[in-house]
């Protein structure tokens, strides 16, 4: 998947995708901009909620510095509701056929989502070779994106699912791993308060994790 700058993959813009569920769409322009301070500019606002699409217009008319995406995208309807809203790349936790060609056609990035090594394989028959790995503890892990990259190794990926400060660094210190997805930069409490200098803070460590020596704490 490539940013809207063509010499940069989305997937190498931070070590971590923030993945994120918005209730109220009055809380996406602070909580973008926390986000972006804390040097996480790609922001993937899960499809998951009535104020989702909302969210996305508001990102992207004023936070210009963020590339926002959308992901639980599963439709071709969510794709063009997605890039009418204002998506800079699209994810999808799996992948159809149907979909594929409908994110292709949307003229944006696109991470499509596997699990299995013939997903995988199927997708480097149709170009793809970025893409999202979910879920990921679930599906086996570290070890076997690991087990992947000697005879797939031109296929990398952003793994989602299960993954959080203790076992991110693993994840990235793969070589076919861009970055990862997840949440924990964004817990519950900080989110129901607005606190949006905590999130900032955790997102300043979240973004730092490859030059913290291993650690993301």
């Amino acid at each position: 998947m490539t940013s809207p700058n063509p010499t940069v993959s989305v997937l190498d813009l931070a070590p971590v995708v923030p993945v994120v569920v918005i209730e109220d769409a009055a809380d996406a322009v602070p909580l973008a901009r926390a986000l972006v301070a804390g040097g996480l500019p790609a922001i993937e606002v899960t499809l998951r909620t009535p104020a989702a699409l909302d969210a996305v217009r508001a990102i992207a008319a004023e936070v210009p510095e963020a590339v926002v995406g959308t992901g639980t995208v599963v439709t071709p309807e969510q794709v063009t509701a997605s890039v009418a809203a204002g998506a800079r790349f699209l994810v999808s936790p799996g992948w159809t056929d149907v979909l594929l060609d409908a994110m292709r056609a949307s003229g944006v990035p696109f991470l499509p989502g596997v699990s299995t090594a013939s997903e995988v394989v199927a997708l480097l028959e149709r170009g793809v070779r970025e893409m999202k790995f979910f879920p990921a503890q679930a599906a086996g892990g570290t070890a076997y994106l690991r087990s992947l990259a000697g005879p797939l190794p031109q296929a990398r990926f952003c793994p989602t699912g299960g993954i959080g400060p203790a076992n991110a660094p693993d994840y990235l210190s793969l070589p076919n791993v861009g970055c990862v997805g997840g949440t924990w930069m964004l817990p519950a409490d900080a989110l129901a308060a607005r606190d949006w200098a905590r999130v900032e803070e955790l997102a300043r460590a979240a973004a730092g994790i490859r030059d913290a020596g291993g650690t993301c704490r």
